[in-house]
């Protein structure tokens, strides 16, 4: 057997491996919330390129897309409370898609200029730093969930974002102006939070 041979005989053998243990994971009714966040991480790649290419009609598709992918957020979070199906991964898994979702999409917002580059890169700045303590305490096991209050942050966030996304008047409404007076109240939500997870976590993990 030849060098390529041998290869493409691993990669289909690989291939084949990921797509077994993906139909039993899909099978499996308790990963269901954890598939409904994934789709949230696999949605920016279609939002990144209809934001690139958008005109006023796309800028809805776009607004709808981003739409949906939040309301995963809320339905993925019921269903495993609901039915029993909260897990560690899911608790982790959750808040890094919607950080990818939102700050994928705001950082093509400054991109096409409808959003303040400084506000973006603080808000970068604190949602990196907290997936990274997120990531300290679950290594000394412990999981730090999302909060109310940064509920509430993701939802402004949402919102600034779909208005923006939108851009054009809409339905009467300066949709551009509503998109940045939300995210100013997203801001603000932001720094607060971000001070009470790095306040909380760092007692945490001093008291470990």
């Amino acid at each position: 057997m030849t060098q390529n041979e041998s290869f493409s005989a691993l990669t289909n053998k690989t291939f084949s491996t990921f797509l077994s243990h993906a139909r039993l994971y899909i099978k499996e009714p308790s990963n269901l919330p954890n598939l409904l966040t994934l789709s949230r991480i696999f949605s920016v790649p279609l939002i990144i390129v209809l934001l690139y290419t958008g005109n006023r009609w796309i800028n809805l598709l776009t607004a709808l897309l981003v739409t949906l992918a939040a309301i995963t957020d809320g339905l993925d979070g019921y269903m495993a409370r609901k039915y029993g199906f909260e897990s560690d991964f899911g608790k982790l898994l959750d808040p890094l898609a919607d950080k990818i979702l939102i700050l994928s999409t705001m950082v093509m917002l400054v991109y096409l200029h409808r959003a303040p580059a400084w506000m973006v890169c603080l808000i970068l700045c604190r949602e990196t730093a907290i997936t990274g303590m997120r990531a300290m305490a679950a290594d000394r096991g412990k999981v730090i969930g999302a909060s109310a209050m940064a509920k509430y942050k993701t939802t402004f966030q949402t919102v600034a974002i779909v208005a923006l996304v939108i851009h054009y008047p809409f339905l009467g409404a300066d949709a551009h102006a509503v998109g940045i007076f939300f995210l100013w109240i997203a801001f603000v939500y932001t720094m607060w939070t971000g001070y009470n997870y790095f306040r909380d976590t760092f007692s945490l993990l001093m008291t470990d």
